[in-house]
């Protein structure tokens, strides 16, 4: 394995570049895509909300881990409180969202009254840059934090909006629990959820 692939802890120090490589990653989300509707301003606001999410939130309660240019955040079972961002965080994503802030506290709000009952890991962001993609940052930041959810013997979540990323969390165990489309014309998500390996 390359040394780009090996995942190591995301400090606050790393922001830049943490959030760059995946407001490239995200830059063809239907999700983010529907949050971010201007193709133009895309790019700024996907930085400046992953930069909000990593500083404000992630990077504090969460495990984040990056390689060279992928980057990944969890939320382990005893900060599943975190899961969902807090006030001042979509507070600070609203001056962001501007007209789409609205569509995205429902979002936010219906994903936290969702939250699975079980002890469990999330899996909140992961993505690597589009020019990297196949390399196997992206696996192994994924390989990493499913090892340390094997560990704990716990089951893990997350949701997709993209459906050709379905094949691939497949590959890694992940099933398909329930299809959702978000209001307002939203996009489809695919809750997932992968029981814990021995």
């Amino acid at each position: 394995m390359q040394m780009t692939n090996v995942p190591r802890a995301a400090t606050l120090d790393d922001v830049s570049s943490i959030s760059r490589s995946l407001a490239l990653a995200f830059a063809d989300d239907p999700m983010m895509c529907w949050f971010f509707p201007d193709a133009a301003t895309r790019p700024a606001g996907l930085d400046g909300y992953f930069t909000t999410l990593f500083t404000r939130q992630y990077g504090r309660h969460g495990v984040c881990e990056r390689t060279a240019n992928a980057a990944a955040f969890w939320v382990p079972p005893q900060a599943q409180d975190k899961a969902v961002p807090d006030e001042e965080t979509l507070r600070e994503l609203a001056e962001l969202l501007g007209d789409r802030a609205e569509p995205f506290r429902r979002s936010v709000e219906a994903a936290a009254a969702d939250v699975p009952q079980e002890p469990h890991w999330y899996l909140a962001v992961i993505g690597a840059e589009p020019a990297t993609q196949g390399q196997g940052q992206g696996g192994a930041l994924l390989r990493s934090g499913l090892a340390k959810a094997d560990a704990d013997g716990l089951p893990v979540y997350l949701e997709s909006s993209k459906k050709e990323n379905l094949a691939l969390y497949g590959h890694f165990g992940f099933e398909v629990l329930e299809e959702v489309r978000l209001p307002e014309d939203g996009p489809e998500l695919w809750v997932m959820r992968r029981a814990a390996s021995s």
